[in-house]
């Protein structure tokens, strides 16, 4: 943890990829004070009419993108607010996303729900000296 989870239509180039996975986890890192290590990213390229939602009533739906946040427990709504900003606005501009048509969702976890092997085991809880 944290696992971000992009589902988008796609397809997009392996680079383009790669350093949207790598601008997401240095901004989030920075910004949640985690260590950069922890961090994986998921770009699932659902194809063409993979991700749906309607944009107003009476409306059909349009395609869209969801942008998942795994975290950990605890983080203030401000800073979960201005994370899911920063992380919206990368993929705007790495991949082409329309902010209208992109909305992020948190799943909050406690550190005794994140196991890391090659990091010593359970992620530490995040305490508010972190910010």
């Amino acid at each position: 943890m944290p696992y971000l989870q992009l589902d988008t239509t796609g397809p997009y180039s392996t680079s383009t990829k790669q350093m949207l996975a790598a601008r997401m986890s240095e901004t989030y890192a920075a910004m949640m004070s985690v260590d950069i290590r922890r961090i994986s990213v998921a770009i699932r390229e659902l194809g063409e009419g993979g991700v749906w939602r309607i944009p107003e009533a009476g409306t059909q739906p349009v395609p869209v993108s969801v942008l998942m946040l795994d975290i950990r427990a605890g983080r203030p709504l401000e800073l979960r607010l201005r994370v899911a900003q920063a992380l919206c606005d990368i993929c705007v501009e790495t991949l082409g996303l329309r902010h209208d048509r992109l909305n992020v969702e948190f799943t909050q976890h406690t550190g005794d729900e994140m196991y890391h092997p090659a990091l010593g085991g359970f992620s530490p809880d995040w305490t508010p000296d972190e910010r």
